[in-house]
């Protein structure tokens, strides 16, 4: 039998296009087939104790197309299978998926759409291994998923950096200067490339590609050679020297099982300082690139992955993720799409097309 109600969660970091999908579910599960539609607040965290719910009727979706975030709240520290519990002064992570799947079937909803990255779809396929039927959205930034062409809000963040780009470039100059720009990519370099080339920078530092300092100093003196008193270094979070690994600002013990990333654009800095002589900037775009409206592109890709969903619900077709593909949103394996993750080919077509431009990737 066809649900009647369904709920919708947003799980794992923000980003631009989240309420374009809950305002795709909500119109079409109301206007096309005559479901209401739950919301449960602050992603799965919304489950583990009282269910932190509200109902979401047109009203609710009604101005939020253009808003950046997501109108449930959401978390990245609410895995049920690993929850952080404190036990005598101590915190311990322990399985609450059972407790969780208690609450949501208390709730009278019979389906779930999980809207988030790899992290929330792991956590969904593995609740429907214990019987919760779940679709699933994805949704990173980064764009690190590679059952998807692309995933929402990758869009709007290349364009705030690349915009940042742009700025920096009359302050480097104006000031001879080295700027290191230091933008989001844990595993995956694709904002860093994408908007390192929109942007013109000179050097491009993706975690896929080790870099050597040796080899940044060498492009950045090449350019002083040639007449260009200044250079704009992109460096992702994720990116590490040859031999070395990733800066972390605190480890996956500190941090409840996943290492805090942050601090790589002042430590190139320092070392390009020591080489090359030249006064050197740092700039952390930070939660920047998560914030403010969504572009045209995120809005329209949310909402079409919000009404596909919608319509796997319809069908029954569970444990399913909407996807792009090519032009076309289709649904693919919920259990096959997690866990594979897109990255940048070093020797691929846009690594190449940098290259060709004299931008330095470090190696």
């Amino acid at each position: 039998m066809s649900p009647d109600k369904v709920a919708v969660l947003t799980g794992g970091g923000d980003c631009p296009g989240l309420n374009a999908v809950i305002r795709g579910i909500v119109r079409s599960a109301v206007m096309v087939h005559g479901w209401s539609v739950l919301g449960i607040e602050d992603g799965f965290d919304g489950l583990v104790q009282s269910p932190r719910v509200r109902p979401l009727g047109l009203e609710d979706v009604r101005g939020i197309l253009p808003r950046g975030g997501t109108i449930l709240g959401t978390s990245n520290r609410g895995n049920p299978f690993a929850y952080p519990v404190e036990v005598n002064g101590a915190i311990e992570l322990q399985d609450v998926s059972q407790h969780v799947m208690d609450n949501f079937n208390e709730l009278g909803v019979t389906a779930l759409i999980a809207i988030g990255g790899d992290g929330t779809l792991k956590i969904a396929d593995q609740l429907a291994e214990k019987g919760l039927k779940v679709i699933g959205v994805p949704k990173t930034i980064d764009n690190d998923l590679s059952a998807t062409d692309v995933t929402f809000g990758y869009h709007s963040a290349v364009a705030v950096v690349t915009e940042a780009l742009d700025r920096l470039h009359t302050t480097a100059e104006s000031h001879q200067r080295v700027i290191v720009v230091e933008v989001m990519g844990r595993d995956a370099g694709w904002i860093a490339l994408e908007s390192g080339i929109a942007g013109s920078a000179d050097v491009i530092l993706v975690p896929e590609i080790p870099y050597r300092i040796d080899a940044l100093c060498r492009t950045i003196q090449a350019r002083r050679e040639r007449g260009s008193r200044f250079s704009i270094v992109v460096v992702a979070e994720g990116a590490a020297p040859a031999g070395g690994g990733q800066t972390v600002q605190a480890s996956a013990e500190e941090n409840l099982g996943v290492a805090r990333l942050g601090g790589v654009g002042h430590h190139v800095a320092q070392q390009l300082e020591k080489c090359l002589a030249m006064e050197t900037r740092v700039v952390v775009l930070g939660h920047i690139q998560r914030g403010g409206s969504p572009s045209h592109t995120d809005r329209l890709l949310g909402t079409r992955f919000g009404v596909k969903a919608m319509e796997l619900v319809a069908a029954g077709d569970w444990r399913k993720m909407v996807s792009l593909q090519g032009t076309r949103v289709v649904s693919v394996s919920l259990s096959e799409a997690v866990g594979k993750l897109n990255l940048v080919d070093p020797h691929g077509e846009l690594v190449g097309v940098a290259e060709s431009l004299g931008i330095g990737m470090g190696r």
